[in-house]
């Protein structure tokens, strides 16, 4: 049952009890005191507190999906994604990081077999 089970495999494992234990603690609060759990969203209460260890959660998981993939890649100044989530949203820089991604992988297939430190230089 271990196999296969890297640091990193583990730590998204942890994240993810995190995220549902966080999420429905909060959930489970809205539920047991009959409150509108979407309409608290706009207001206050459990389900704005369930939404953001959802939230947090998610851009902390992200972001070093960023960072490791990043690297994997050979992709430069992977760190800023994770800045631009803080300063902005993550929302923005996760899509934006997926959309460069992209970019990369596409520029990497039309380029000869060279081992990754090779493809990042200019």
């Amino acid at each position: 049952m271990t196999r296969n089970w890297n640091p990193l495999a583990l730590v998204y494992l942890g994240l993810s009890v995190a995220g549902l234990i966080g999420t429905w603690t909060y959930n489970i609060l809205s539920i047991s005191q009959a409150r509108d759990y979407l309409g608290d969203w706009t207001g206050s209460g459990p389900s704005v507190s369930s939404l953001t260890v959802d939230l947090l959660v998610t851009a902390v998981a992200g972001s070093i999906l960023i960072i490791v993939e990043a690297r994997r890649l050979g992709m430069k100044r992977a760190w800023l994604y994770v800045v631009l989530a803080f300063v902005l949203a993550f929302a923005f820089s996760f899509p934006l990081f997926l959309a460069m991604r992209e970019r990369h992988l596409a520029a990497t297939r039309m380029l000869p077999d060279l081992p990754p430190e090779q493809l990042s230089k200019p």
